[in-house]
């Protein structure tokens, strides 16, 4: 094994790769979250002045991120212009804190979207059932069945893509066997 693994976690949203960077982080992985490095940049009264003059969404240096995701969810461009603008200084921070030996992961949201799989040794894919994900991300996000669609819309078809170079978790079971089957590609990657 190389001194440093870089291994994404990624999969459409509502998939549960939150729950399976959970479990690699209980083991004492390095796990590297792309979505609270957004969170942080978010607070970066600079990057609010960017978006400020991008998106009427930045009031008085303070973001509605809800006003936000309504615009680029349903503006195919808007969304293109914010994933432009933020995806470069997301994807170097992660990488950034990747940099101890062994294996070190990343929650990637929109990996393949973005390209990103290239800069990463393996990725593990999670998978699960459309009507599994729309439901809880309904309730997790607070919003309508309609907006997680659309959302869902502008990611890849995970039911139709092919994972063939990747490690597959299927995470329509229980939370102990997503446990035993993180575990065996954790297994696999230290081998």
């Amino acid at each position: 094994m190389q001194n440093n693994l870089k291994v994404a976690i990624t999969g459409g949203i509502g998939s549960g790769k939150s729950v399976v960077a959970s479990i690699i982080a209980e083991q004492g992985y390095n796990v590297v979250s792309c979505d609270e490095i957004y969170k942080n940049l978010l607070q970066d009264k600079n990057f609010l002045k960017v978006l400020s003059a991008e998106f009427a969404c930045v009031l008085d240096g303070v973001l509605d991120r809800k006003k936000l995701s309504k615009i680029v969810f349903n503006d195919a461009e808007k969304l293109k212009k914010l994933n432009y603008l933020t995806h470069p200084v997301i994807m170097q921070t992660a990488l950034s804190k990747m940099q101890g030996d062994g294996i070190n992961f990343c929650e990637v949201p929109l990996l393949f979207e973005g390209g990103y799989e290239k800069l990463f040794d393996k990725v593990i894919v999670v998978l699960r059932d459309t009507a599994a994900r729309i439901n809880s991300v309904a309730v997790r996000d607070n919003i309508d069945v309609s907006a997680v669609e659309k959302r869902i819309s502008n990611q890849i078809d995970y039911d139709n893509y092919d994972f063939t170079n990747y490690y597959v978790l299927h995470n329509n079971g229980s939370i102990d066997k997503l446990r035993v089957d993180t575990f065996q590609i954790l297994k696999n990657l230290k081998n």
